[in-house]
């Protein structure tokens, strides 16, 4: 057997794997990658949407001492002024929805690795001031990158999608970049309220506690292991009438979407309250979905709604 057939049969067999987890199921509406439970726990890890256990360059980091002290800090800080939980849950999730968002859409490996390690620093840099903290991100992060000697081209993704993520100043400026933001905007959940939080006064604790669960799919999805083919990345993928074949990212003749499901309880608050508050965020996540080749969209309580 040769080397192109052994590869072959292995990506073969990990798509299989994948397709045999919960949330690896191909359906008609795509792949879950990521989200919180009603309970607040993380919907869809990489290993149960990618079949990937490790991801090895976001284990360095979060290994780090450095990382882990401020990004500890970081949320403290945020805490003593009444913000939602930026922690260690926050980071992980969103470190985890930008991978399995950027492997489902046929990005490689090494993006999607760098997608999880941005998602994962993209607010570390509230420990300095909640006023351009993406800058502070991308600076810090550039700090710990450089301890664990990596590449500076691969820091310099990071270092982008770490200062573009908010909506007041950010652009998807590339692939790394826009799976940060829609990971990030996707994060609301009434978990992430604090226990100190006042729904009756702030909308936005109140908007957060509505949102029983969140969750976002991608379709089509990936899969198989992304691989290079002169110059271009290229994935096995099943489009929606369930046709497989070879496609590249933002091939025009493969409709992706990006899909945002939210449940919410309207006894808490209506949902006009939560466009109130975050429609800006979604035009970002719309702009970042066009620069990963996909349209963004959101549901709500079934009912689609962008």
């Amino acid at each position: 057997m040769s080397h192109d057939d052994d590869r072959d049969a292995e990506m073969d067999q990990r798509s299989t794997d994948v397709a045999d987890t919960p949330d690896g199921d191909l359906a008609d509406d795509g792949v879950g990658v990521g989200g919180r439970t009603p309970e607040g726990t993380e919907q869809a890890s990489p290993a149960e949407s990618t079949g990937r256990s490790r991801i090895p360059l976001l284990e360095a980091v979060q290994q780090h001492t450095l990382a882990t002290g401020l990004l500890e800090m970081a949320d403290e800080f945020l805490a003593s002024q009444g913000f939602t939980e930026h922690g260690f849950r926050h980071a992980n999730l969103v470190g985890h929805i930008a991978y399995n968002v950027l492997t489902h859409l046929g990005f490689d490996e090494r993006l999607a690795e760098l997608g999880a390690v941005s998602g994962y620093l993209h607010d570390i840099g509230n420990v300095v001031s909640r006023a351009n903290h993406g800058q502070s991100s991308g600076l810090i992060a550039m700090t710990i990158l450089r301890e664990l000697d990596v590449p500076v081209h691969d820091i310099a993704q990071v270092m982008g999608a770490a200062g573009n993520h908010e909506e007041s100043y950010g652009v998807a400026v590339s692939p790394v970049s826009a799976a940060v933001i829609v990971a990030d905007k996707s994060d609301v959940h009434r978990s992430r309220v604090r226990d100190t939080g006042d729904i009756d006064n702030d909308i936005h604790d109140r908007v957060n506690y509505a949102v029983t669960s969140s969750f976002l799919r991608v379709s089509p999805r990936s899969r198989d292991l992304a691989r290079q083919e002169s110059g271009l990345v290229e994935s096995n993928i099943f489009t929606d009438d369930g046709e497989r074949m070879l496609v590249r990212p933002g091939d025009p003749d493969v409709r992706r979407t990006l899909t945002l499901e939210l449940t919410v309880d309207t006894d808490v608050t209506p949902v006009f309250e939560y466009f109130e508050i975050f429609m800006e965020r979604m035009v970002m996540c719309r702009r970042a979905g066009r620069t990963l080749g996909a349209e963004f969209r959101i549901t709500v309580n079934d009912v689609p709604v962008l």
